[in-house]
């Protein structure tokens, strides 16, 4: 019979609907194994490296991020090319082999101090100590922020190495590198207007967030970054990082309207760099609420049909499921989505409360308030590893 083994190959996803399984099941399942992760089951080959290493960078070149965000105004559609970059990072990029020759761990070596960033020959402590609120200097150099957040996919500084799984376990491991890291994470949270709050990743507006929030909404090249940063985050150890970040987000661009521009990045890719389905499905329902126009919504969930000539307890149960959503997409301001009634705010809450982990922005606003005094360095100094 031959290798039949040998013949099956992973294949790869064709449409935005094979990328996307947020909204293929409502309960935890064996597609939530490892702490609600999606799974991949294919059966992995070699692929180019062109193809497995194409970063998010790129596509400031290639121009597909920016293109959706012109081409929501005049008619809705996914970018399969996001969807298919998100799906191959949820799932460990199920076609990449990790390079044969010896690797001497250049990004732990890099946040060691050890080496320089190339090509500007800039070390982290210096980063760390000396471009903290240089605006000027992290909006305009682009070489930097490949080291400050590797991922297992190249960029487009191509002296950046790629991070293999061996080194991503060395680097969780070594505190003076984990420390380091999460610093950095706060340089960067401050030069989009935001501040780390406590060792479970809630944020909140900083103090200079007008000017800030002001910039990011014009500098749109940001919105690339922030994709990496929210993937560097799940690869080095902080999966639970994102979910408040992009939850703050979401809030400006959709409810406190300070961050227009930013919306269609922030469903397409920031929202899917989330591992969860349960997390993805949480911020999306909140999105929908106050998504305008509401029938530009696409990115979920999808219309349940109901079979012709059902009766009973399932048909009705669909219709019922379209009408709530049908309600939540209605919503046009903070206001109209909290006056839902009771049974729509219980479907609408299932999976904020399988989260486990939902916060508001509101909420991160109180919590400024009471521990917005804390030095992020001193404070990271205590984060147990």
């Amino acid at each position: 019979m031959g290798n039949l083994m040998g013949s099956w190959r992973y294949k790869e996803p064709s449409t935005v609907e094979e990328c996307d399984s947020t909204w293929e099941t409502d309960s935890e399942s064996d597609e939530h194994q490892r702490g609600g992760e999606e799974v991949d089951s294919g059966i992995s080959v070699s692929m180019s490296q062109a193809e497995s290493g194409r970063g998010v960078e790129q596509l400031d070149q290639e121009s597909p991020q920016f293109g959706d965000i012109l081409e929501s105004s005049t008619r809705m559609k996914r970018s399969f090319y996001a969807a298919k970059d998100l799906y191959k990072y949820r799932h460990c990029y199920p076609n990449y082999k990790e390079p044969r020759q010896l690797n001497e761990y250049p990004n732990l070596r890099f946040y060691l101090n050890k080496i320089p960033l190339v090509p500007d020959g800039i070390f982290i402590e210096e980063i760390l100590t000396k471009w903290r609120g240089d605006y000027e200097k992290l909006e305009h150099n682009h070489t930097y922020i490949q080291w400050l957040f590797p991922l297992r996919e190249q960029g487009l500084n191509c002296y950046a190495q790629e991070l293999t799984q061996d080194e991503i376990k060395e680097f969780q491991s070594t505190r003076e590198a984990t420390r380091r890291f999460l610093l950095a994470y706060t340089i960067m949270l401050d030069f989009f207007g935001i501040k780390l709050l406590d060792k479970n990743g809630n944020v909140a507006r900083a103090p200079n967030w007008q000017d800030r929030f002001q910039h990011l909404n014009e500098s749109q090249h940001n919105y690339l970054r922030i994709t990496r940063i929210l993937k560097s985050l799940g690869e080095l150890g902080f999966e639970n990082f994102k979910l408040p970040l992009v939850h703050l987000l979401l809030e400006e661009a959709l409810v406190e309207g300070m961050l227009p521009n930013m919306r269609h990045s922030a469903l397409e890719y920031f929202v899917y760099t989330l591992r969860q389905h349960a997390q993805r499905r949480t911020l999306l329902r909140f999105s929908q609420r106050h998504y305008q126009p509401p029938e530009n919504f696409i990115w979920g969930p999808p219309k349940k049909k109901q079979i012709p000539g059902a009766s009973g307890s399932i048909g009705t149960k669909a219709g019922k499921s379209e009408a709530v959503e049908r309600s939540a997409g209605k919503a046009s301001s903070p206001k109209k989505g909290r006056n839902l009634s009771n049974s729509e705010r219980g479907v609408e809450d299932t999976d904020e409360k399988k989260s486990g982990e939902w916060k508001t922005a509101k909420s991160s606003k109180v919590l400024q308030e009471s521990r917005g005094r804390i030095d992020v360095e001193e404070y990271i100094e205590t984060i147990p590893l």
